[in-house]
């Protein structure tokens, strides 16, 4: 079963004790076969915190609390400013609940490559001054960027004009 994040009821049937797959809703497009692995045997809701309301955190802690999934899995585009609220509201609901969530955070890499990510490193993205002091103490990550972010090529492009 696939539909949305924002139209399902926390109480569907279809939920209880189920492994739940949250997904950026470009993640389809963006990568099938992906998509594809990560959804079997799953209820997938898709959700796409560039065209919604970014509150997802209490819907999320309504299906848990309502329905008790088995899991949920979330799964979006790596780098995408939007998709973080997706990984950032399941921490978010599991705060508010109380409660320990069982669950799976990945981002795909250049459309190509599934990486698994800790709920810790969604928590430290949300501390910038956590993440300059990584930065700081190893500048070689930063450069990493220059592989994966178009953004970050044009900036050091700018930089160097200067």
């Amino acid at each position: 079963m696939a539909g949305k994040l924002w139209s399902i009821w926390v109480k569907a049937p279809v939920l209880r004790d189920a492994e739940v797959l949250i997904a950026s809703e470009c993640l389809p497009a963006v990568s099938p076969g992906i998509f594809e692995k990560l959804s079997r045997g799953r209820v997938v809701l898709l959700a796409c915190p560039e065209r919604e309301p970014q509150a997802y955190y209490g819907k999320i802690a309504s299906i848990i609390r309502s329905s008790r999934p088995k899991k949920i899995i979330v799964a979006t585009i790596d780098g995408s400013p939007h998709c973080f609220t997706l990984h950032a509201s399941v921490n978010e609901a599991e705060y508010i609940l109380g409660e320990k969530v069982e669950r799976e955070h990945y981002v795909v890499v250049n459309g190509k490559n599934l990486v698994r990510i800790s709920p810790n490193a969604v928590r430290v993205a949300r501390y910038l001054s956590l993440v300059n002091e990584v930065i700081e103490e190893d500048p070689a990550k930063v450069e990493r960027l220059s592989e994966l972010s178009e953004e970050f090529r044009r900036a050091q492009h700018y930089i160097m004009k200067e």
